[in-house]
């Protein structure tokens, strides 16, 4: 039997697989061994030899050599704009199947008659939870000008209470950012957004531990709406919130982003929900919640979020090809040529 080879991304495993192709994971090379972990698993539980493969390294040597592989049919890229648009142009040459799962700004609109103790629940649970680094994480946060002091006074109580510390600890809610790399940029973030006339309510840097690249959890107000803590992805536990006056204006400031992976509304009015969950433009929307996810939903976004959705039947899509198949039955001669 002949196997269609992918390369792929997280959630590409189970649908490509699911598809009948082999395939070749190509992991991050600062957070292999949960793939190479992968691996141990799937030979124990007898998936045959060859057909799933993982080969760790960087992406500049490793990854770009898959992707121009002669012989791989299909590749699955999560991650950043940048790097996706090189996967994109390398891929044109030989016109491969391409999907991407790129980053995100997700806003999170919550109107005046929300509840404000379930709203900082939500709103805390979508951008603090793995430290924020979410490509879906709901960073920019848009509140009703009624609900604005009330709720971000509630917010900034409830995110100085956040416990940080080793994740295999009972009780911690935010552990460390993944290496030195990304706690140097979210933090560069922060700063910028000072730079230029935001204010941090909370948050920032984190001297707590000796071990570690921590970052608190972080509230930035009062940035304008072309500063880059507004408009560009920060991967961690950084939310930026500002209030709006009407419907309109939110659905605006939520849609006035170069990204659209994912959004959120809240409201006790489930008409308006629905209208606005309507008018977003972005792949994954939430109704009075942010970030729960189901393998059966389709997962990716508009715009510079990416291209393509994986998980559930459009998932498996991903790794199919369509053949049109045509049969003659009648014994009629076709008479065009020989009458």
């Amino acid at each position: 039997k002949w196997f269609r080879r992918a390369s792929g991304s997280w959630c590409s495993r189970p649908p490509a697989l699911a598809a009948g192709c082999t395939m070749i994971l190509k992991p991050a090379e600062t957070t292999s061994l949960t793939a190479l972990e992968l691996g141990v698993i799937a030979e124990a539980v007898g998936l045959p030899r060859g057909v799933l493969n993982i080969l760790s390294g960087k992406g500049s040597v490793v990854g770009q050599a898959l992707i121009e592989h002669p012989q791989v049919d299909k590749v699955a890229f999560t991650g950043s704009g940048t790097v996706g648009s090189r996967i994109m142009a390398a891929g044109a040459r030989d016109i491969k199947r391409i999907s991407l799962e790129l980053g995100g700004k997700s806003p999170f609109v919550v109107f005046a008659d929300s509840d404000i103790e379930k709203a900082v629940e939500w709103i805390m649970f979508g951008i603090f939870w793995n430290q924020g680094q979410v490509c879906s994480a709901t960073s920019r946060v848009l509140v009703e000008a009624p609900l604005y002091p009330q709720l971000l006074e509630r917010l900034v109580e409830e995110a100085k209470k956040v416990k940080m510390g080793n994740g295999l600890d009972a009780g911690t809610l935010l552990g460390p950012l993944v290496n030195k790399g990304q706690y140097d940029d979210v933090l560069r973030h922060v700063a910028r957004a000072v730079e230029q006339g935001a204010t941090v309510a909370c948050g920032g840097k984190y001297d707590g531990f000796d071990k570690g690249f921590w970052v608190a959890p972080t509230i930035v107000t009062d940035m304008a709406l072309d500063s880059d803590a507004w408009l560009e992805e920060i991967f961690g536990p950084v939310v930026c919130i500002r209030p709006f006056q009407t419907e309109e204006e939110a659905i605006r400031l939520a849609n006035g982003s170069r990204f659209g992976l994912a959004a959120a509304v809240m409201s006790a009015d489930d008409e308006r929900c629905e209208r606005v969950a309507t008018a977003f433009r972005a792949g994954i929307v939430w109704i009075n919640c942010s970030q729960p996810t189901f393998t059966e939903a389709p997962w990716g976004g508009y715009k510079q979020s990416g291209i393509g959705r994986e998980l559930g039947r459009w998932g498996l899509d991903n790794y199919l090809e369509t053949k049109q198949i045509t049969r003659l039955v009648s014994d009629e001669p076709w008479g065009w040529y020989l009458k």
